[in-house]
This record gives C-alpha cells, sequence and structure tokens, in this order.
C-alpha cells in the first residue's frame, strides 16, 4: 500500500481554493478558534464597515474580492482598507516566508503539501509584475493558509461527515480572528507552531511517524519467514532474522539475544511486540503474530498518518478528571490531574453493534441497578424466544411490563406481536445474573451507551473484546467506583458491602468527571513504546479514503 501521501494529486483552480466553509466549534478554543455561538434569527448584524483602500495595490486587491471569498476573510481585508497582509514596497514579509515553508513542511503533520502550493507561491513572488498579479498573490496566500491553519488545527476532514458513529465536532479556524491574530503576532514561528495540536499525545505521534519514514526510506522492516509455529525453548532457522525484525522496530531486549534457540531475552521481546499489537502475550510465534511481524512498514506509516488526523479531532485538554477508553484497544484509563491512576480492560461492541466515539460527562454511579432491555434486543433476541416459549424469561429475572403494569408472560398471546407493534417493556432484576452485573456507570447520552459490569468475565481474558452490544462492560468495576468516587467515601470496600446489601443505590461522583470514548488504532506512550491496533471496526479504511478524496479535490 502506498504512503498517504505519495500520488498525484491535481492542483486546484483558484475558484475552487477560494470555496472554502468554515464551522462552529466548541468552547474553550484559541483566540482564533470560530465562535460557538451563532447569531439569531432575531438579531440585527450591521453591515461591515469597509475602510476606502488607499494605495493602488490596496485598491487592486478590493478589485480582486470575490463573492465566493470566505466573509470573515473578507472583513479582515475591509477593516484594513484591503492593505496587503504578506508583502510590503520592499517584498514578502518574513511572516509569508515562514507561511510558505510550514505549507512546504507540511507533511511533517500527515498533510499534504501540494494541497497548499507553495512552490507555486515562491515561483509567483519571482515573477508577478502587475498590481494585479501581487493583489492575487496576497489573496491566495491568504485562502491557502487559512486552509492550511484549519487542516492542521482540526483536520481535514469532519469526522461526523465521514462517520455518523463519530459524533467529535472540532473547533475551526474563525477567519477574521486568525487573521487579526496573526497580525498581532510579536512571535509568528510560534504562532504557527500553535496551530497544531498542543498535546503530548499528537507531539510523541508525529516524532515516531518521523522515525518509521526514515526507517521506510532504509528499506523498512526484514519479513520472518513462514514456517511451523514457534515456541519458547525451540531451535529454529529463522531466529537471526526474527532478531533482526525486532532490532528494527525498536523492540527492547531483542538486540540482547545471541544463539539459534528461541529463548531468554527474544522471547520476551516477542512478548513484548505482541503486547504492542493487541496479541496475547504467550511469546508463541503463530499466524497472528507473524502477521503482525510481516506488515508492510507502508501500512503503519499510513495507520500512524489516520491517528494523526483523529488527534487533531481531539481537545488538547481532556480535563482534570477523565475516564479515557480506546474502543479499538478494548482498555479503559481513569486520568486525574494528568496522572493515569487506573487502567482496566473492557468490552467494545461487535462489529454490527460498534460503540460510537463521542464525549459525555459522568453523571452517577448506580450499584445493583435493574436492566432495562433495549427495545432492539427485546424484539429481536427476547420476542422469538417468547414465541416458541412464554416462559423463557422466567429463569432470567425480566419482568414484562404495559403501560407501566407488570403482566404475566404466560397470558400473552406472543405470535401476535413483532418488531413493529410490540407494546412491553422488559426490565430485569438486580442479581448477580443482571446483564449489567452489580454496577453501571451513567452519562446518560442520545446513543444509550454506558460503561458497566457484566456476568460473563471469562471474556476480559481474550485478547480481542468486541462482544457486547455497544455498551462497554468494565473488569473489575468495584475498583474503578473505588477510584471514581474517592471523593464521596475512600473506604476500601464500602461500594461492595452496598452491593452485597442487595440495595439499589445511585451515588453521584463529587467533583465533575469526564469520559472520551474514542478510537486509535496507532499512538505512542510516554515510555517510548509504540502501539498499533487491529481496526474492528474498519474506520481507518473509511477515513483513508475520506482522506485520499480531499486531497484530490483539494477540500
Amino acid at each position: 500500500m502506498d504512503n498517504l501521501w505519495s500520488g498525484r494529486n491535481s492542483r486546484a483552480s483558484i475558484a475552487l481554493a477560494l470555496c472554502i466553509t468554515l464551522t462552529g466549534g466548541l468552547t474553550g478554543s484559541p483566540s482564533w478558534a470560530q465562535s460557538e455561538t451563532a447569531p439569531s434569527e432575531t438579531q440585527v448584524v450591521p453591515p461591515p464597515q469597509f475602510l476606502e483602500p488607499q494605495t493602488p495595490i490596496a485598491r487592486a486587491i478590493q478589485s480582486e474580492m470575490s463573492p465566493d471569498l470566505n466573509q470573515g476573510l473578507v472583513l479582515h481585508y475591509g477593516e484594513r482598507a484591503f492593505a496587503p497582509v504578506w508583502f510590503t514596497e520592499d517584498g514578502l514579509t518574513e511572516n509569508a516566508h515562514l507561511t510558505i515553508a510550514a505549507m512546504a513542511a507540511a507533511n511533517e503533520h500527515a498533510l499534504n503539501p501540494n494541497n497548499y502550493d507553495p512552490l507555486g507561491f515562491i515561483k509567483r513572488s519571482e515573477t508577478a509584475t502587475s498590481e494585479q498579479d501581487w493583489a492575487r498573490f496576497d489573496i491566495d496566500l491568504s485562502v491557502q493558509f487559512l486552509r492550511y491553519a484549519t487542516h492542521l488545527s482540526s483536520g481535514r476532514v469532519q469526522p461526523n461527515a465521514v462517520n455518523k458513529a463519530l459524533n467529535l465536532f472540532p473547533d475551526r479556524p474563525d477567519p477574521k480572528n486568525l487573521f487579526e491574530a496573526v497580525a498581532r503576532s510579536e512571535d509568528f514561528s510560534a504562532f504557527l507552531d500553535s496551530l497544531a495540536p498542543q498535546s503530548d499525545n499528537y507531539a510523541r505521534l508525529k516524532r515516531r511517524l518521523a522515525q518509521f519514514r526514515e526507517k521506510a526510506a532504509d528499506g523498512g522492516f526484514t519479513p520472518v519467514p513462514d514456517g511451523d509455529v514457534l515456541k519458547p525453548g525451540m531451535d529454529d532457522p529463522r531466529i537471526a532474522v526474527l532478531r533482526q525484525r525486532l532490532i528494527e522496530e525498536d523492540i527492547p531486549g531483542a538486540a540482547d539475544h545471541s544463539g539459534e534457540a528461541y529463548d531468554g531475552a527474544l522471547v520476551e521481546a516477542v512478548k513484548t511486540f505482541q503486547e504492542y499489537h493487541g496479541l496475547a502475550t504467550d511469546g508463541v510465534i503463530g499466524k497472528n503474530t507473524l502477521a503482525k511481524l510481516n506488515i508492510p512498514l507502508q501500512e503503519k506509516l499510513i495507520q500512524m498518518e489516520l491517528n494523526m488526523e483523529r488527534r487533531r479531532w481531539m481537545r488538547d485538554d481532556l480535563g482534570a478528571f477523565y475516564i479515557f477508553s480506546n474502543l479499538a484497544d478494548q482498555n479503559l484509563k481513569v486520568v486525574r490531574n494528568g496522572k493515569t491512576i487506573h487502567t482496566a480492560r473492557v468490552v467494545v461492541g461487535k462489529p454490527y453493534h460498534a460503540t460510537p466515539v463521542f464525549s459525555d460527562q459522568l453523571e452517577y454511579v448506580e450499584i445493583n441497578p435493574f436492566w432495562n432491555v433495549p427495545y432492539s434486543i427485546a424484539t429481536k433476541e427476547y420476542l422469538p424466544k417468547l414465541k416458541q416459549n412464554a416462559s423463557a424469561l422466567s429463569g432470567k429475572q425480566i419482568r414484562v411490563f404495559q403501560d407501566g403494569t407488570e403482566i404475566t408472560p404466560t397470558q400473552v398471546a406472543w405470535n401476535s406481536y413483532s418488531g413493529g407493534n410490540f407494546p412491553f417493556r422488559l426490565r430485569q432484576d438486580p442479581g448477580d445474573g443482571n446483564a449489567l452485573g452489580r454496577i453501571k456507570f451513567m452519562f446518560p447520552n442520545r446513543f444509550n451507551i454506558y460503561i458497566h459490569d457484566t456476568p460473563s468475565k471469562s471474556l476480559f481474558s481474550r485478547a480481542e473484546r468486541a462482544f457486547s452490544h455497544g455498551c462497554i462492560r468494565v473488569s473489575n468495576p468495584f475498583k474503578l467506583a473505588d477510584v471514581l468516587l474517592a471523593d464521596v467515601n475512600a473506604n476500601p470496600g464500602h461500594w461492595e458491602t452496598i452491593r452485597d446489601s442487595e440495595k439499589r443505590t445511585v451515588i453521584k461522583p463529587a467533583a465533575p468527571i469526564e469520559v472520551h470514548l474514542t478510537y486509535l488504532t496507532a499512538w505512542m506512550n510516554k515510555d517510548g513504546s509504540t502501539h498499533f491496533r487491529k481496526d474492528i471496526y474498519g474506520r481507518d479504511k473509511v477515513l483513508l479514503e475520506a482522506l485520499r478524496t480531499a486531497m484530490t479535490q483539494n477540500l
């Protein structure tokens, strides 16, 4: 597979380059981000007051203003009497040189430099002769800078437009505010750097992407030949190749091994490799581990580039106290004041019940909860069983209600009902067999997704854990409750005592706790380990196609 930014990229016409539509974002944005608040229908917005151009070049810029040009950009020019942004009578400004250089280096951020035509601007600055040439140059560079700033700060594509399961709406730069910030900037180089996400996660992945690109330029990774399953203690002629392959990916300990036996440091290095790739860490090189060893480096580069885009969609500051669950990793962590204080394995939605991506806030924790069976599960899973046996629910402690009144299942003619005319509500009583287990963590949302316990504990031991209907099942949930509710009661075992009382109890956290459900298939940890995960929902493929379309059409 080719590198994401490789291939031919058509240069857009100026008319297309001017067609940029920017939408609103979230609160807590930089000063140049677009405001969340739009004028209401009843507000009277006064027409903009443009200053009269004072020079021939300013009049030329005014004459080149197009109805297709972004309104915020037009406002900025109008308020500066259409004076040029990027050059003076002495030539290009330092800001112009820095901007063109930044666009030329966009590949460092997994962006496509050709979309901003930096070489074209250099050539035009050398060949422009008329006032119209320079006016067009100034406007076009403003348009491309706006495009570059948008791509770098909030992504090339809108996540929810690419996939409705991605409920992220990143800030987009407000053109007027952006260019006012440019004018105020005392250190424009630092300002350009500030456009990119300012999180350590983004910086680490950017750095690792550069390192992997260097490895690709040096020839990539050595493939490990196929053969019998390799278990610790065995001799195999592939040992030297395996050792070399792990060294190439900087797997710790691989270089410490010697000899032709698969043992010692090499086994531990393979276990580390398996951990980095979301596999069972048994040290056995079977079909799955061999396949991961032989993934072409170019595919890993693409995966890293895709996740650079995903990082641009995310806020820099996820909160002082938050839950972070990476669905592709099928793990959860709790972070407080920048430190991870708890980790846990989770079970996420099956591919055809894929868990959505969104952020919310934990509102309450419920111990010994009822389970109100979702309508889809009630009609698709339980109704067929009830049609065969009206007593099918008796062993599951599931009750049937109609209009708020409990009814006896054996008194219902179940064959008369279908998914289109099902007037019943099914509710499972608290207990060990409850589908939610003994505790659930609620952040009410339109997707009806939450984190909960489960009676099916065995699934947590599997390397791949996509088995739910969409909600997130968490291992050791009462340990999670201890961490999240420590400000309410820090006594060890307190929440288990309430569980054992069989009493349904609701607890609200003492401090705000944000919940972030994410989907990342590549990242780099603080310890330098680089992780890759299987694209369980096929979202990498969808995003890759969207980015390639955006590049081709120069969106």
